[in-house]
């Protein structure tokens, strides 16, 4: 047991919540993990031992999203204590009452974006957003994590709430996304003018299995890690990349995830998607676990696996390529000619559409960045939404960022001002995460 990590898991199946009884994403997806862990008598080792969750404050979640009209309306009570429940890990571990923390829970995140209208992706807050949030508060803001997002699908909800932030690198590890939902995380995504290079995206053809993914890590999330220094790393441990699961078209395999975890060796594994029910998240848990504790995982296979996932084969040219273009680019981030990446204006502004697909809800942003010298630069995003049948809302919001500038913070008050002063929008919020007691104002139009 000598020098063997203390591992705390927190559970949260959400027995009250699903978005149907027969949805992918439900209760089940954790009751099989959790018969199998007590089967395995992983809960009577000395190094494993289990937390109860807890609820997440409303200003935990202000901190990081803006929920329209608000987080009441918006979110259920599991879903505060899913995000609770990834506070509580990562309690644990900065606490020192464990070395490193499982937070198998769900509803999911990653795919909750900073302005929240509905879910999308099963996704209605960002759990791991609302945890390093909570520690920044604690600390003052004073930490620089890493999230390795390795689920099959694109983490384009953590990557656009930390797109501009220069404390937080996001790697992003998914399916190629002309293949699969989101339909994002493209290779040259990477990040906005106050946090170029610190948003890495490495999409995977289908059918990659433990090869390229183990490569992957080797070759490009170790060494950026190193680079990086981060005071704590999160893996965001999608288990939708398994050869049996239903929605996606990925061959990794429950050895290839305990390796993984071996190898990145993270403070915290926080779940986000699987939904092969019996024939993946089990099996995939029980190696994770053994992974985090140090102890052998060499045992754990799936009944099912098939031949061909157990031999060595060489890893797909196009992930070596991709992962030789990311390490240049990490490399020569701090170089880079920003004015021809973002323009030589003072803002840098984009446009997008996004698809709320599990509400059903169609969103238009405009968001303005500022470029700014003495700090990371204040947001400006107006938010179109509709959903059939409904009146569509507007909204406006001025986001902070941590240790904002003098001139920003001014300006960005007096934007926040003249948003207010208008009757075009049915919401106007101003969120500013340094502020302890109230980090989101809202100022409703009568909507």
């Amino acid at each position: 047991m000598d020098g063997k990590p203390k591992v705390g898991l927190v559970f949260f199946p959400a027995f009250d919540w699903a978005i149907a009884p027969d949805h992918p994403e439900r209760e089940e997806r954790l009751l099989y993990t959790r018969d199998q862990i007590r089967e395995e008598g992983l809960l009577d080792l000395p190094e494993i031992e289990e937390f109860r969750p807890q609820l997440a404050a409303v200003e935990d979640i202000e901190r990081v999203h803006i929920c329209v009209p608000s987080v009441a309306k918006v979110c259920t009570e599991s879903h505060l204590i899913a995000a609770g429940g990834t506070v509580r890990a990562g309690q644990l571990v900065t606490a020192g009452k464990t070395e490193r923390a499982f937070a198998l829970l769900r509803p999911p995140g990653h795919h909750a974006l900073r302005i929240v209208h509905g879910s999308r992706g099963f996704c209605t807050i960002n759990s791991e957003a609302v945890l390093v949030e909570y520690l920044r508060k604690s600390w003052g803001g004073r930490l620089r994590v890493a999230i390795v997002d390795t689920d099959a699908h694109h983490a384009d909800g953590t990557q656009d709430v930390y797109y501009n932030d220069p404390d937080i690198l996001h790697i992003s590890i998914h399916q190629d996304g002309r293949t699969l939902y989101p339909g994002t995380g493209a290779i040259n995504e990477l990040g906005g003018p106050g946090a170029y290079g610190l948003t890495l995206n490495l999409p995977l053809p289908p059918g990659s299995g433990d090869p390229e993914l183990l490569y992957a890590v080797e070759h490009l999330v170790l060494p950026v890690l190193k680079d990086f220094q981060p005071d704590l790393v999160i893996n965001a441990a999608g288990q939708d990349n398994h050869f049996t699961d239903p929605l996606t078209n990925m061959n990794v395999t429950a050895q290839g995830y305990a390796r993984l975890t071996e190898l990145l060796a993270p403070d915290l594994v926080v779940l986000e998607g699987g939904y092969s029910i019996e024939g993946s998240l089990p099996y995939v848990n029980v190696g994770i676990i053994l992974a985090l504790a140090g102890l052998d995982y060499t045992g754990v296979l799936e009944p099912e696996l098939p031949p061909e996932l157990r031999q060595e084969r060489p890893v797909r040219e196009e992930v070596v390529h991709n992962v030789a273009f990311l390490q240049e680019t990490w490399a020569s981030r701090k170089e880079a000619d920003l004015e021809r990446v973002f323009g030589a204006d003072e803002f840098f502004r984009r446009k997008r559409r996004l698809y709320y697909d599990t509400d059903d809800i169609h969103e238009m942003q405009l968001e303005e960045i500022k470029r700014c010298g003495q700090c990371s630069g204040y947001r400006k995003i107006l938010s179109f939404a509709e959903r059939y049948g409904r009146k569509p809302v507007q909204i406006a919001a001025v986001l902070l960022p941590w240790h904002a500038c003098a001139t920003c913070r001014h300006q960005a008050q007096e934007v926040y001002a003249i948003l207010v002063s208008s009757t075009e929008w049915d919401y106007v919020y101003l969120q500013n995460p340094e502020d302890q007691e109230r980090p989101l104002v809202t100022v409703s139009n009568g909507a």
